[in-house]
């Protein structure tokens, strides 16, 4: 075997590992949707249930960070990686709210403004791919995703004394469902010709 040929089995061997291991961590985020969910459901009524919840979101979330940058670094962008991830970060927002709005540390409305965005993106993800193009994540987008992140953590949690005439976890709860919209608004914006009838 030439020297040429060893370092392409080797660095064929590492591409497969690397997209293992990333493949791995989005799963362990869609797996933990679930438990969080059962976690925070049965917060009222269990002893550090909300605890426990709040550090496997938090964990959860981590991942989704983690996954992004190793992406970029190992150069393991694909579409299929692309989709997982951002179907994980879905159902670990949609799922950790519904819960949240079933135990009463979130306003049905504000849950209904985020995830209704975010079916409303995944609509317009399949008309853009209908047309050949691919809808890629904005500034306002990540941002989103951030601030909602830390708005579910905080209602996880939700510290014990209000700010005025809501928990902080509320207010924040208020900037992801803005910056939510903003986001919708932008993404619609960018990819109106994707909309239009005569297409």
């Amino acid at each position: 075997m030439t020297r040429t040929s060893e370092v392409h089995r080797l660095r064929t061997a590492a591409d497969t590992r690397a997209a293992v291991f990333l493949t791995a961590v989005t799963w362990l985020r869609i797996v933990l949707v679930p438990v969080v969910m059962a976690l925070v459901l049965a917060g009222p009524d269990t002893k550090y249930a909300f605890a426990v919840a709040a550090a496997l979101f938090a964990i959860a979330a981590i991942t989704d960070f983690v996954d992004g940058f190793l992406a970029r670094r190992w150069a393991k962008a694909s579409t299929l990686g692309s989709f997982l991830d951002t179907t994980a970060d879905k159902l670990l927002v949609s799922g950790a709210l519904l819960a949240l709005v079933a135990v009463d540390r979130a306003s049905p409305w504000l849950a209904l403004i985020i995830v209704g965005r975010e079916l409303l993106i995944m609509g317009l993800r399949g008309a853009v791919a209908a047309g050949g193009d691919l809808v890629r994540p904005s500034i306002w987008g990540k941002a989103k995703t951030n601030v909602q992140f830390l708005a579910i953590f905080l209602a996880i949690v939700r510290l014990p004394e209000r700010t005025g005439p809501l928990f902080l976890d509320e207010y924040v709860m208020i900037a992801a469902a803005a910056i939510t919209v903003v986001s919708a608004i932008e993404y619609l914006v960018r990819f109106r010709a994707a909309l239009t009838l005569d297409r």
